[in-house]
């Protein structure tokens, strides 16, 4: 017969050890919330990331001149290169079969902006009829520039969805408004939207207009292409990088600028760009699952200690049930039932809390870069069993030697 005072112990005991799990418990819980923080968080840059690239066709490339930095063939350094039309016609026939869209570039500058009475102050950029195709953007109202107006020198404008809501707010459409650009009237034939409201701030003209009539040359100030599709990522960077490199070429050769130059002549491709962002992000997700994996290894060793504390202060309990008749495998069971417990509990519970994070402040995150961070919801539920497994597991040894202990000697423990 055990008297009162012992089955007392016993429950004080049990307390105890409710102290300890739940704090083992909050471990666990917290590693799983990191966990799928942390992914969410590098989900939400891989999203910004492509969010970033589809504001200009992905298979875009862009040259551009600038200064030499390396004296060549008798040329001294810090010579301004000029692109002109020539380099444009002639790197299309070059190139033909490797471009899908082409379009030069000039900015008109200096020059005065007016609405009525309204003084504007916008960029101004005579382009091609495929700009739009590269910078990847949408006609709203109207048209975009077409091969006509450039033939024509069309007096002809397309605005920016930004200016059509600053300046044009009080008309029902600003298609067939005219603008005064340098004294001169600009019919208005569209509105562009583009991803970035910034780069809606812009007015595209003809690129012939803008070339004969404001700059009186054939000087360009950027040559613009994308590329057809291809099968995979790896075959468009591939290709990128040997369009670039052949472009980048050709005009330092025509330019006279030295091969070892990194001046001079620039040539920017959004593949290539875009295959070292996503290399970034990777290398931070697999950081990411570092992290969260190790915090989760913490929570489980703790609930592999917590057991051992359990079994150590419950071994008069453990003899108890085994004086009563209790088989080995049901001392077992009931360790291994309290280790999947708090695991299982503990893992859903930061899991569940995770998630309704993500769901709810995701969509409001306004960081560059990041965008609606958010996790696969398999990843995560197949994180947390592989948890419980892993909680089972460590409660393995404890149970096992729950299961050895001799009923003589528990009763005589203290």
């Amino acid at each position: 017969m055990f008297d009162i005072e012992r089955w007392q112990e016993i429950f004080d005991t049990i307390r105890k050890n409710k102290l300890r799990t739940f704090l083992t418990g909050l471990s666990v819980a917290s590693g799983i919330f990191i966990l799928v923080i942390l992914l969410g968080f590098g989900q939400g840059m891989q999203n910004g990331i492509e969010h970033e690239f589809k504001q200009d066709a992905t298979t875009s490339v862009w040259a551009w001149p600038e200064a030499t930095s390396k004296a060549y063939k008798g040329l001294n350094p810090g010579r301004v290169i000029r692109f002109k039309n020539a380099d444009y016609e002639t790197a299309g026939r070059m190139f033909k079969e490797d471009i899908e869209y082409e379009s030069p570039r000039v900015f008109v500058r200096n020059v005065n902006i007016n609405y009525g009475s309204e003084s504007l102050v916008y960029g101004i950029q005579g382009v091609s009829s495929e700009f739009q195709f590269i910078e990847g953007f949408s006609t709203i109202e109207g048209r975009f520039i077409n091969y006509k107006d450039e033939v024509s020198l069309g007096k002809v404008a397309v605005i920016g969805k930004k200016i059509r809501g600053d300046v044009f707010k009080d008309v029902d459409t600003p298609v067939g408004e005219r603008i005064e650009i340098a004294g001169i009237q600009f019919t208005i034939i569209g509105v562009f939207k583009e991803q970035n409201e910034r780069e809606e701030e812009r007015i595209y003209i003809p690129l012939t207009t803008g070339q004969r009539v404001f700059n009186g040359d054939d000087k360009l100030n950027t040559l613009s292409y994308t590329l057809p599709p291809v099968e995979n990522f790896d075959q468009a960077v591939a290709q990128a990088v040997a369009f670039k490199d052949n472009l980048r070429k050709f005009l330092k050769e025509e330019h006279l600028v030295a091969p070892e130059d990194e001046s001079g002549v620039r040539v920017w491709s959004a593949m290539e760009e875009a295959k070292r962002y996503y290399g970034i992000t990777n290398n931070m997700k697999l950081f990411f699952w570092f992290v969260g994996v190790c915090t989760i290894i913490a929570g489980v060793v703790g609930v592999s200690n917590i057991m051992l504390i359990v079994v150590k202060e419950r071994t008069r309990e453990i003899g108890i049930r085994k004086a009563l008749g209790a088989k080995p495998w049901s001392i077992v069971g009931m360790i291994l039932h309290e280790s999947i417990f708090v695991t299982a509990i503990s893992g859903f519970s930061g899991l569940i809390f995770s998630m309704l994070i993500l769901e709810f402040l995701g969509p409001h995150v306004q960081i560059e870069y990041v965008k609606n961070p958010s996790v696969n919801f398999t990843v995560a539920f197949s994180t947390v069993m592989v948890l419980i497994f892993a909680g089972a597991l460590a409660g393995l040894v404890p149970a096992l030697r729950a299961a050895r202990v001799q009923v003589i000697e528990s009763l005589r423990d203290e």
